[in-house]
Protein backbone atom coordinates (compact mmCIF):
# COMPACT_ATOMS: atom_id res chain seq x y z
CA UNK A 1 0.00 0.00 0.00
CA UNK A 2 1.53 3.48 -0.98
CA UNK A 3 1.49 6.25 1.57
CA UNK A 4 0.33 9.43 0.33
CA UNK A 5 0.69 12.56 2.03
CA UNK A 6 -2.29 14.95 2.53
CA UNK A 7 -2.78 17.92 -0.04
CA UNK A 8 -2.77 20.26 2.46
CA UNK A 9 0.29 18.85 4.24
CA UNK A 10 2.08 18.65 0.75
CA UNK A 11 1.49 22.81 0.26
CA UNK A 12 3.01 23.12 3.92
CA UNK A 13 5.94 21.56 2.70
CA UNK A 14 6.09 23.58 -0.65
CA UNK A 15 5.63 26.89 1.20
CA UNK A 16 8.49 26.56 3.71
CA UNK A 17 10.64 25.22 0.69
CA UNK A 18 9.78 28.65 -0.87
CA UNK A 19 10.65 30.70 1.41
CA UNK A 20 14.02 31.24 1.72
CA UNK A 21 13.98 32.53 -1.93
CA UNK A 22 10.61 35.07 -1.32
CA UNK A 23 12.88 36.07 1.34
CA UNK A 24 16.32 36.84 -0.82
CA UNK A 25 13.89 38.99 -3.21
CA UNK A 26 12.66 41.34 -0.28
CA UNK A 27 16.49 42.05 0.35
CA UNK A 28 17.47 45.55 -0.57
CA UNK A 29 20.98 46.16 -1.72
CA UNK A 30 23.35 48.45 0.24
CA UNK A 31 23.63 51.61 -1.44
CA UNK A 32 26.42 51.85 -3.65
CA UNK A 33 28.95 55.16 -3.28
CA UNK A 34 29.02 56.83 -7.00
CA UNK A 35 32.32 56.92 -8.70
CA UNK A 36 34.10 60.05 -8.60
CA UNK A 37 35.47 61.30 -11.78
CA UNK A 38 39.25 62.15 -11.74
CA UNK A 39 38.97 64.83 -14.44
CA UNK A 40 39.33 68.01 -13.97
CA UNK A 41 38.41 71.51 -15.97
CA UNK A 42 41.36 73.70 -16.60
CA UNK A 43 39.28 76.22 -18.07
CA UNK A 44 39.97 79.19 -16.11
CA UNK A 45 36.80 80.84 -16.82
CA UNK A 46 34.95 78.31 -15.47
CA UNK A 47 33.62 78.58 -12.19
CA UNK A 48 36.97 80.77 -10.68
CA UNK A 49 35.70 80.34 -7.51
CA UNK A 50 36.93 77.37 -6.60
CA UNK A 51 40.02 77.91 -7.91
CA UNK A 52 43.33 78.30 -5.72
CA UNK A 53 46.08 80.99 -7.09
CA UNK A 54 49.49 80.37 -5.77
CA UNK A 55 51.75 83.58 -6.45
CA UNK A 56 55.28 82.07 -5.75
CA UNK A 57 58.49 84.02 -4.36
CA UNK A 58 60.10 82.69 -7.53
CA UNK A 59 57.58 84.53 -9.82
CA UNK A 60 55.31 81.96 -10.54
CA UNK A 61 51.80 81.76 -10.51
CA UNK A 62 50.38 78.04 -9.97
CA UNK A 63 46.31 77.83 -10.38
CA UNK A 64 44.61 74.53 -8.93
CA UNK A 65 41.46 73.24 -9.39
CA UNK A 66 39.81 72.92 -6.24
CA UNK A 67 37.03 69.87 -6.35
CA UNK A 68 33.91 70.35 -3.41
CA UNK A 69 32.70 67.11 -5.05
CA UNK A 70 35.91 65.17 -4.15
CA UNK A 71 36.62 66.58 -0.71
CA UNK A 72 33.82 69.49 0.39
CA UNK A 73 35.04 70.50 4.02
CA UNK A 74 38.74 70.39 2.74
CA UNK A 75 37.79 72.58 -0.29
CA UNK A 76 36.18 74.97 2.29
CA UNK A 77 39.24 75.12 4.51
CA UNK A 78 41.66 76.01 1.75
CA UNK A 79 39.20 79.07 0.41
CA UNK A 80 38.41 80.09 4.24
CA UNK A 81 42.02 80.39 4.71
CA UNK A 82 43.38 81.58 1.10
CA UNK A 83 40.57 84.43 1.67
CA UNK A 84 42.04 85.20 5.18
CA UNK A 85 45.33 85.59 3.70
CA UNK A 86 46.89 82.64 5.80
CA UNK A 87 49.10 80.84 3.22
CA UNK A 88 50.64 84.76 2.47
CA UNK A 89 54.50 84.61 2.78
CA UNK A 90 54.41 80.78 3.92
CA UNK A 91 57.28 78.48 3.00
CA UNK A 92 57.32 75.26 1.12
CA UNK A 93 59.21 73.45 3.83
CA UNK A 94 59.23 70.07 2.98
CA UNK A 95 60.15 69.64 -0.82
CA UNK A 96 61.46 66.02 -2.03
CA UNK A 97 63.06 65.72 -5.48
CA UNK A 98 60.62 63.26 -7.16
CA UNK A 99 58.12 63.39 -4.86
CA UNK A 100 56.30 66.61 -3.52
CA UNK A 101 56.45 69.85 -2.46
CA UNK A 102 54.52 70.86 0.93
CA UNK A 103 53.42 73.73 2.45
CA UNK A 104 50.72 75.46 4.56
CA UNK A 105 52.62 75.74 8.12
CA UNK A 106 52.95 79.28 9.46
CA UNK A 107 55.93 78.10 11.41
CA UNK A 108 57.71 76.71 8.52
CA UNK A 109 58.27 73.20 10.57
CA UNK A 110 55.68 71.22 9.56
CA UNK A 111 54.26 71.32 13.17
CA UNK A 112 51.95 74.28 12.68
CA UNK A 113 48.71 74.97 11.54
CA UNK A 114 45.51 77.42 11.85
CA UNK A 115 43.72 78.33 14.54
CA UNK A 116 40.41 76.04 13.00
CA UNK A 117 39.83 72.72 14.29
CA UNK A 118 41.11 69.47 12.51
CA UNK A 119 39.05 68.08 9.31
CA UNK A 120 37.98 64.53 9.72
CA UNK A 121 39.22 62.85 6.71
CA UNK A 122 37.55 62.24 3.31
CA UNK A 123 39.65 59.92 2.06
CA UNK A 124 38.22 59.45 -1.38
CA UNK A 125 39.28 57.20 -4.79
CA UNK A 126 41.19 59.91 -6.84
CA UNK A 127 44.81 58.56 -7.39
CA UNK A 128 47.89 60.91 -6.43
CA UNK A 129 48.87 61.84 -10.03
CA UNK A 130 50.95 64.23 -10.98
CA UNK A 131 50.19 67.61 -10.02
CA UNK A 132 47.66 66.46 -7.43
CA UNK A 133 46.84 68.67 -4.11
CA UNK A 134 46.46 66.47 -1.30
CA UNK A 135 46.09 67.23 2.54
CA UNK A 136 48.81 66.58 4.97
CA UNK A 137 48.27 65.02 8.11
CA UNK A 138 49.43 63.22 11.00
CA UNK A 139 49.69 59.36 11.68
CA UNK A 140 46.01 60.40 13.33
CA UNK A 141 43.67 60.10 10.13
CA UNK A 142 41.70 62.79 11.03
CA UNK A 143 44.30 65.39 11.52
CA UNK A 144 44.61 67.68 8.86
CA UNK A 145 44.12 71.11 9.10
CA UNK A 146 46.13 73.81 6.74
CA UNK A 147 49.24 71.90 5.23
CA UNK A 148 49.04 70.57 2.00
CA UNK A 149 51.15 69.21 -0.91
CA UNK A 150 51.65 68.99 -4.53
CA UNK A 151 52.52 65.57 -6.30
CA UNK A 152 55.95 66.18 -8.67
CA UNK A 153 55.25 62.60 -10.31
CA UNK A 154 52.46 59.77 -9.26
CA UNK A 155 52.45 58.46 -5.71
CA UNK A 156 49.91 55.54 -6.06
CA UNK A 157 51.12 54.32 -2.28
CA UNK A 158 49.08 57.74 -1.30
CA UNK A 159 45.64 56.47 -2.48
CA UNK A 160 42.93 56.19 0.20
CA UNK A 161 45.49 57.49 2.78
CA UNK A 162 45.38 61.28 2.07
CA UNK A 163 42.84 63.34 1.14
CA UNK A 164 42.75 64.57 -2.62
CA UNK A 165 40.90 68.14 -3.09
CA UNK A 166 42.32 69.46 -6.27
CA UNK A 167 45.02 69.51 -8.89
CA UNK A 168 47.31 72.01 -10.49
CA UNK A 169 45.74 73.34 -13.84
CA UNK A 170 48.29 75.49 -14.97
CA UNK A 171 51.58 76.73 -13.57
CA UNK A 172 53.17 73.26 -12.78
CA UNK A 173 56.51 74.49 -14.38
CA UNK A 174 56.91 76.45 -11.20
CA UNK A 175 55.85 73.93 -8.98
CA UNK A 176 58.63 71.80 -10.49
CA UNK A 177 61.04 74.67 -10.22
CA UNK A 178 59.89 74.79 -6.38
CA UNK A 179 63.43 74.59 -3.95
CA UNK A 180 64.22 71.25 -2.80
CA UNK A 181 65.38 70.46 0.93
CA UNK A 182 63.56 69.75 4.20
CA UNK A 183 63.75 72.89 4.81
CA UNK A 184 65.52 74.36 1.50
CA UNK A 185 68.82 76.84 2.48
CA UNK A 186 66.62 79.20 0.16
CA UNK A 187 62.83 78.21 0.32
CA UNK A 188 60.19 79.37 -2.11
CA UNK A 189 57.23 81.35 -0.38
CA UNK A 190 53.59 81.88 -1.50
CA UNK A 191 53.59 85.55 -1.35
CA UNK A 192 49.96 85.44 -2.42
CA UNK A 193 47.06 83.18 -2.28
CA UNK A 194 43.54 83.77 -3.18
CA UNK A 195 40.81 82.45 -5.34
CA UNK A 196 40.83 83.43 -8.84
CA UNK A 197 37.01 84.74 -8.43
CA UNK A 198 38.89 87.77 -6.41
CA UNK A 199 40.88 88.51 -9.55
CA UNK A 200 43.69 89.74 -7.38
CA UNK A 201 46.62 90.81 -9.77
CA UNK A 202 49.76 89.14 -8.86
CA UNK A 203 52.14 90.76 -6.55
CA UNK A 204 55.00 93.60 -7.87
CA UNK A 205 58.62 91.28 -8.19
CA UNK A 206 60.45 91.40 -5.38
CA UNK A 207 57.79 91.76 -2.74
CA UNK A 208 57.63 89.39 0.06
CA UNK A 209 54.52 88.78 2.83
CA UNK A 210 55.52 89.75 6.43
CA UNK A 211 55.35 86.38 8.09
CA UNK A 212 58.13 86.03 5.85
CA UNK A 213 60.95 87.71 8.63
CA UNK A 214 60.57 84.75 10.80
CA UNK A 215 63.55 82.70 12.01
CA UNK A 216 65.00 80.34 10.12
CA UNK A 217 63.87 76.63 10.30
CA UNK A 218 66.71 74.20 11.52
CA UNK A 219 66.68 70.69 10.73
CA UNK A 220 66.29 69.76 14.00
CA UNK A 221 62.60 71.44 14.09
CA UNK A 222 61.77 69.34 10.78
CA UNK A 223 62.59 66.18 12.34
CA UNK A 224 60.36 66.64 14.95
CA UNK A 225 57.43 67.65 12.67
CA UNK A 226 54.04 66.62 13.23
CA UNK A 227 52.62 66.16 9.58
CA UNK A 228 53.36 63.20 7.05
Amino acid sequence: MKFRLPLTATMIGLALVAAPALAKKKEVPAPVAPALSPVVDTDMSHDPQNILVLDLSDGGRVAIRLMPEWAPHHVERIKTLAEQGFYNGVIFHRVIDGFMAQTGDPTGTGQGGSQLPDLEAEFNSLPHLRGTVSMARTNDPNSANSQFFIVFYPRFSLDHKYTVFGRVISGMQYVDAIHRGEPPQNPTRIVQASLASDHKAPPAPGTVAASATAAPITADQLSNSSSD
